[in-house]
């Protein structure tokens, strides 16, 4: 009788022991799905511009100055990856050449195309949230349970009888598959559309970026072949001169001219040869500027092949040029998406107030030995309220309407203009007027 009684309270207490292992200790209580926030304006880290600046040079008459345009990359723009690794050179470079290679490796166009990478790599990360997870788990654990620590007490109704207070060791094998899904997530399936508002932003600005290398690689170039128009030029006039003073010295050798026509020719000689030796160098530090700009090695020891004759700009109205500019300047589209997901990830803070549901089931098998597995099964939906999470979500609309246009006032109690924040301003060129994509600014 002893025996059994004994037998019986050692099975229970390694029953619970064993439940206890398997519940393990209680989870923190989720606080729900968060807003993933944008950066300020909702636009990247990488900064970078090709500008292209008109200044007059002077001609040989005092009335008339040419204008002489440069193109201006600055940032990552003014740099590039090494391409001669894997795209072999010949030393002539064409204008076809040149545009692809600054294509394939400037670091403007490369980084972005990172940037692009990455967003869709984050568009990933933000809808594993809305499908289901299922992951397998084996495990086997041993254990030893003291009853007394964990603060049990028992005292023995028959006299010269004790529990003891050490249960086990004892051990048990689990295989089991678990699988956990979000049914209703409002705020997850915002984060969901702003990252794919944010990738295809990106891929507007790469697409920005490919048109501005081609900008900086098209102008180098031109400014190269312009600089070895100029240093033909002045190749010929050097021979003029040179021809000329050797005139003067032989008739200033029969006594036709004086010396002082000598020297004046002769100084016309020392300036064009001086000023050849400057338009030299010019056209090595657009060669070098060209080299950079294409993945080159940054030296002059290479020469251009093709021939750009000029071709003059076609006849465009300010309308047209609007209009053009709307369909296809892939900045204002970056803009237009950037405002469209800092719109979305406003609304998926706003939906942290929100009642979320989920369900979560595991199925698998328990036993001592993997031979002795007993089916075991848990299927549970759980219903989530957000009461009052410390202001967490006022925080995260703020933080979202600041990132969305921090130039708009604050209004009604921290309300803001929906009609402003529709609105791109932005400047076409060198246009003054500020021109609004969507509804009109109210004020």
């Amino acid at each position: 009788m002893e025996r059994t009684i004994t037998n019986t309270l050692a099975f229970l207490f390694i029953g619970a022991a064993s439940a206890c292992a398997q519940l393990g200790p209680a989870a923190a209580p989720s606080q729900g799905t968060v807003a993933t926030q944008l950066p300020l304006s909702g636009r990247g880290g990488q900064t970078g511009s090709v500008t292209a600046t008109q200044s007059p040079t002077p001609s040989t008459t005092t009335s008339v100055n040419t204008l002489n345009t440069t193109v201006q990359p600055s940032g990552p723009f003014a740099g590039s990856a090494s391409s001669i690794s894997k795209t072999p050179f010949s030393g002539k470079l064409s204008f076809r050449e040149a545009i692809q290679r600054g294509l394939d490796y400037n670091l403007g166009a490369v980084g972005l195309n990172q940037a692009v990478r990455q967003s869709h790599g984050q568009t990933r990360v933000a809808r594993s949230s809305l499908l289901p997870n299922l992951i397998a788990t084996a495990s086997e654990t041993e254990q030893q349970t003291n009853l007394a620590v964990a603060g049990i007490r028992f005292h023995s109704p028959i006299p010269g009888f004790s529990i003891p207070e050490i249960v086990g060791p004892f051990n048990y094998f689990d295989l089991r598959a678990r699988l956990t899904q979000s049914l209703a997530d409002i705020t997850a399936w915002k984060n969901y559309r702003s990252a794919e508002e944010t990738a295809r932003a990106n891929e507007f600005s790469m697409q920005d970026a490919r048109d501005l290398v081609v900008l900086a690689v098209g102008g180098a170039y031109l400014q190269v072949l312009a600089a070895k128009a100029r240093v033909e030029s002045s190749k010929a006039q050097l021979d003029t001169a040179t021809a000329l003073f050797q005139q003067t010295s032989q008739q200033r050798a029969v006594g036709l001219l004086a010396q002082t026509d000598v020297n004046r020719s002769r100084v016309q000689m020392l300036t064009e040869q001086e000023r050849l030796a400057t338009l030299g160098n010019d056209l090595s530090k657009q060669k070098i500027n060209l080299a950079r700009l294409t993945g080159l090695p940054a030296n002059d020891q290479f020469d251009v092949s093709d021939d750009i004759p000029f071709s003059a700009a076609p006849d465009l109205k300010i309308e047209e040029a609007l209009v053009q500019a709307y369909a296809h300047r892939q900045d204002l589209k970056a803009a237009a998406a950037q405002i469209h997901a800092s719109e979305l990830t406003r609304s998926a803070a706003r939906a942290e107030r929100y009642p979320s549901l989920g369900v979560s089931a595991d199925y698998g098998g328990i036993g001592v030995n993997p031979s002795q597995l007993q089916t075991t099964y848990t299927a549970s939906a759980s219903l989530k309220i957000p009461l009052w999470q410390g202001g967490r979500a006022e925080g995260d609309i703020q933080q979202a309407d600041d990132a969305l246009d921090p130039r708009t006032p604050v209004i009604d109690g921290g309300r803001r203009d929906r009609e402003s924040l529709s609105c791109l301003r932005i400047h076409l060129y060198s246009l003054s007027p500020l021109y609004c994509l969507g509804s009109r600014e109210r004020g």
